[in-house]
């Protein structure tokens, strides 16, 4: 720990959390005094989309190239992003099962 109070996650911690340079943590006090360290995505809080996102920067930091989605696709994946959903509710649509 630094003076000012700042520490250095081990590389085997970052990876397991999927956390890299200027990523943010979490850190969570339980009574017994154990630390849980959690990645903070408050930006993204779906799991899909943060799977995605893990997937994406794994593929760019191999050096795999990685092909731009069209406009169109770009924006409905926002809206839906943005859309609360919950099980009770109409699927619009077909569906393959």
């Amino acid at each position: 720990m630094t003076a000012k109070g700042q520490i250095t996650l081990p590389k085997s911690i970052r990876q397991a959390l999927g956390v890299d340079v200027g990523a943010k943590v979490a850190f969570e006090l339980h009574e017994d005094g154990q630390v849980v360290v959690s990645r903070a995505d408050a930006e993204h809080e779906d799991p899909a989309i943060g799977g995605f996102l893990d997937l994406l920067a794994g593929d760019i930091r191999a050096g795999r190239h990685v092909r731009a989605i069209p406009d169109d696709l770009a924006q409905d994946m926002l809206e839906q992003a943005q859309r609360e959903a919950g099980p009770d509710e109409d699927i619009d649509g077909d569906v393959d099962l």
